[in-house]
């Protein structure tokens, strides 16, 4: 009886998947038009037609027609037709785009001080909260240094402010003050605000981050220094908040979300189409790769690298799903869809009841299934293999030449590992260098190499498929095979499994005090780490967002390589 009933089950559920992907195939184009329709909201208009004439130039055959829409009815309409549009994130809010929807460049507002500022060392130290900030541009007729940083005298700050009606919006939202009190202050071009704090040291400027950057350097205008949010309030400009030193800092901590985000408005291309147009992904794929350059000529800041690898990960990765958001009748379609998934789904349940008169329910015999818990006598740590501390592992072939790849312990923390960066054979590298990076839906961590030499091989498999980083780290999951030049004396830096073990069971404890520090009591990510003895959850960060990944990175595993990187050289 059991057989039968999951037999009868399986025919009908590959039944429905049948009808709907064949019904989805129906209601999507698939070909490849002439020319590819793309829609933008009014503030994204100049920039999406830069990008197009450049993209045309580029591509003879199919052509780029973009069209201004400001009105959300026109929005819908066109997507309902499966155009594709450039739109703020405030924008697509309630739109709901069903096809894909990749984050391209973001309009980034930041405070700016001279370099030439008497107050610098202390501001770059201690910085500004938010609060003083909202309570300096609100106090219109009597704005002083002394409301920004105690103790620094009753100095007089002037106010500058570049770029259009939307940087004042910005301000005025996020610092929950009136449009009048900024009135007066505007100048047309960052460069003007610039040399206005050139001249008027003590002045603060608000314009957008890329008028700032110097395009032969991709660092700062001479002369400028961004000026440190003390988010926290703390009275100090903690490790979390230190990223106001360099460009490329800052937009990392833009990324990860340690600038306020009011402040940063991000531009997506969006589509409730499949992504079965190939003109429409193209075109956004070359947006995340050569079109970058083109965000700054029109006021906009460039994607870090990992969020574009992201944003080409998410469309590889739409081009295989069906959907049915495209053309007319998409009410219809949805109600068929609805009426045949609910169909099917009451067949499966009036079975299951059948079946379940007569047995014990799996809840009854099974019981309530138990977290799976990261323990260290789950871990593999075989014998015969090298370990470093930074996680990854060296294994002496007969040949001489050394296999690597990561531990039992990291790919547990980390949960399933999406793609691999690998360096290219013939690459000559040394231990404790950078030499590979492992992602997870755009969320990465470096490894580096546990020993120095010549990379002669790599694992091709794991270029499309890398689970078995997760289900075989030391067998199926090897990385690299390295000719080794000083293995005699690194691996006498290593651990072999006895010693492996005492150092693992060291890195759980300094796993709990990572959790404790960088999560803070999150309620969010309360159900990781289980209050019962304060066990951890197997796959940790999988739940957790890229600026937790970030500083485990900077305080879990860098701090490892650095003493051994010392140790050697």
């Amino acid at each position: 009886m059991k057989k039968a009933v999951y037999l009868v089950v399986c025919m009908l559920v590959m039944a429905g998947s049948s009808f709907i992907t064949g019904f989805s195939a129906g209601t999507t184009n698939g070909n490849k038009r002439d020319s590819v329709k793309v829609f933008a909201s009014g503030g994204l208009y100049n920039l999406a037609k830069s990008w197009a004439e450049k993209y045309n130039s580029l591509h003879t055959g199919q052509g780029v027609a973009v069209m201004s829409v400001s009105d959300r009815g026109r929005m819908i309409a066109k997507m309902k037709d499966g155009e594709a549009g450039l739109l703020t994130g405030n924008e697509i809010s309630g739109l709901n785009p069903e096809g894909w929807n990749v984050l391209v460049g973001k309009d980034v507002i930041v405070p700016v001080i001279s370099t030439g500022n008497p107050l610098l060392k202390d501001l770059k130290e201690k910085g500004v909260t938010t609060a003083s900030l909202s309570g300096f541009l609100g106090s219109k007729d009597s704005r002083s240094w002394n409301v920004l940083l105690k103790g620094s005298g009753d100095r007089k700050a002037g106010l500058l402010i570049a770029g259009d009606a939307k940087v004042m919006e910005s301000i005025a939202g996020f610092f929950k003050i009136g449009n009048d009190n900024l009135s007066g202050y505007g100048m047309k071009t960052e460069r003007e605000l610039v040399e206005s704090l050139k001249a008027d040291p003590l002045a603060i400027g608000f314009c957008r981050l890329a008028g700032l950057i110097d395009p032969s350097t991709q660092e700062l205008a001479s002369g400028i220094s961004l000026l440190p949010i003390d988010r926290n309030g703390n009275g100090i400009i903690d490790y979390s908040e230190k990223i106001y030193d360099n460009a490329n800092d800052f937009m990392r901590g833009v990324w990860i979300g340690k600038y306020p985000r009011a402040l940063v408005s991000n531009i997506y291309a969006v589509s409730s189409s499949t992504a079965t147009d190939q003109g429409d992904v193209a075109f956004v794929k070359w947006i995340l790769a050569d079109g970058q350059e083109y965000l700054s000529d029109n006021g906009f800041s460039e994607l870090m690298a990992s969020e574009r690898s992201a944003g080409i990960d998410g469309l590889n990765n739409a081009e295989n799903k069906p959907a049915v958001y495209a053309g007319g009748g998409y009410l219809i379609k949805t109600i068929i869809l609805v009426l045949v998934t609910l169909t099917l789904a009451g067949l499966v349940v009036t079975l299951l009841a059948m079946f379940r008169k007569s047995k014990k329910s799996i809840a009854d015999m099974a019981g309530n299934e138990a977290p799976q818990i990261l323990e260290q006598g789950s871990l593999i740590i075989p014998g015969g293999i090298y370990f470093d501390k930074t996680h990854t592992w060296a294994f002496l072939e007969e040949n001489g030449i050394i296999r690597v790849g990561i531990d039992d312990f990291l790919q547990h923390v980390t949960g399933k590992i999406t793609k691999i960066k690998m360096k290219e054979e013939g690459t000559t590298v040394k231990k404790g260098e950078k030499i590979l990076s492992i992602i997870q839906n755009g969320k990465q961590l470096n490894l580096y190499a546990p020993v120095s030499g010549t990379i002669v091989d790599h694992n091709a498999i794991l270029e499309t498929d890398s689970s078995s980083l997760n289900t075989s780290p030391y067998k199926n999951g090897w990385i690299y095979r390295i000719e080794p030049v000083n293995w005699s004396r690194e691996s006498q830096l290593l651990f072999m499994a006895e010693k492996q073990r005492e150092f693992i069971k060291k890195e759980f404890i300094r796993l709990k005090d990572f959790l404790m520090i960088a999560l803070k009591g999150d309620p969010a990510y309360s159900q990781l780490i289980l209050q019962d003895g304060g066990e951890i959850a197997d796959g940790v960060l999988t739940g957790m967002g890229p600026e937790v990944w970030e500083d485990f990175q900077t305080s879990f595993i860098d701090p490892s390589r650095t003493v051994w990187f010392y140790e050697i050289f």
